[in-house]
């Protein structure tokens, strides 16, 4: 079994990563926790913590939160505000190439530029969430109704890619060919970038609330149903006509946080009683991490070798497992 070194926090845990080789928590109450060695708190926002994400190349933890500002957090505990937009609330937080960075707040995107200008993108809808393709300063945005993809240093008016419905999450993947949303009902949906052809990832018994591309970009493994579903995303037309993975499976029990490993094909997976199971794609053989706890499993993020993966729960419960033992 591995080992674990556990947490407790007062608030439920809306990040779990790392920064170099040290874990850390961003919390919905707007304090971001530095627990191994004696705990470190910084208070990254008044009133509460709304998104939470590594920077593009992992150096930094950007948030957002209700006070209308963007904080980076670097592997040493400082705070530096990166944008302010007054009593609006951040919703979404995105890191991009060169160190711009992206968020959102009701109907407009923002991404401030690698030489710290702001460029402001106004949407006919809310604006759900913000992701950066991998290469090229290249944005995308998920909306009521489909998303849309722009170039924000131009100044161009985003491209629409519709799809009826809400759109909560928007990803691209790790090689750029595809966009992806996660929608309010239990589906994904998806695009391909090149021409704009639609995927459909349907089937799923509950609301699809946690992804993670593999190290590869082979596959897409999604929370939402009582297995990790994993779509395959290598061929031209990524997952149409091609059945899922199902990994994991624990009868009714919900999968609720995925993360892929860093660079070999397994995926770890949190459940709605606290358990997480490690499992390999080739085979589905499981390995334990936990147990179980007293609250589901909101978020999980690997450390840069693989060797240590960060977790943390809706009660506050939170740990770092190391799977070497």
């Amino acid at each position: 079994m591995p080992s674990i070194a556990a947490y407790e926090f007062a608030d439920f845990v809306q990040t779990a990563t790392f920064l170099k080789d040290e874990p850390v928590f961003a919390l919905a109450d707007g304090t971001v926790r530095f627990p191994a060695g004696g705990e470190r708190s910084v208070v990254a926002h008044e009133g509460g913590l709304l998104s939470a994400r590594l920077d593009m190349d992992g150096a930094r933890l950007l948030s957002g939160g209700e006070d209308g500002r963007v904080v980076a957090i670097s592997p040493g505990g400082q705070a530096e505000e990166l944008a302010s937009i007054g009593s609006k609330w951040i919703g979404a937080v995105a890191g991009g190439p060169k160190g711009a960075i992206g968020f959102a707040s009701g109907r407009t995107a923002y991404v401030r530029l690698p030489d710290g200008s702001l460029k402001t993108v106004p949407h006919a809808r809310t604006v759900e969430d913000i992701a950066f393709a991998p290469k090229g300063l290249r944005a995308a945005t998920a909306h009521y109704d489909g998303a849309s993809m722009f170039f924000p240093a131009t100044g161009a008016v985003p491209a629409s890619l519709e799809w009826k419905g809400a759109h909560l999450g928007v990803l691209f993947s790790p090689d750029g060919r595809f966009l992806v949303t996660l929608m309010q009902e239990n589906a994904l949906h998806g695009w391909r970038v090149e021409d704009g052809k639609h995927m459909k990832m349907t089937g799923y018994p509950a609301k699809v609330k946690d992804w993670s591309f593999s190290a590869k970009g082979k596959f897409l493994a999604t929370s939402g149903a009582p297995a990790a579903i994993l779509w395959p995303f290598s061929g031209r037309d990524g997952p149409m006509g091609k059945a899922p993975l199902e990994l994991g499976t624990r009868g009714d029990t919900m999968v609720t946080a995925v993360s892929c490993h860093p660079t070999e094909d397994m995926v770890a997976i949190g459940y709605q009683d606290g358990m997480i199971l490690a499992v390999r794609f080739a085979d589905a053989k499981e390995a334990l991490l936990r147990r179980g706890g007293t609250g589901p499993v909101r978020t999980m993020g690997w450390d840069a070798k693989g060797r240590l993966l960060a977790f943390g729960s809706e009660s506050g419960e939170a740990g770092v497992v190391d799977i070497t033992g």
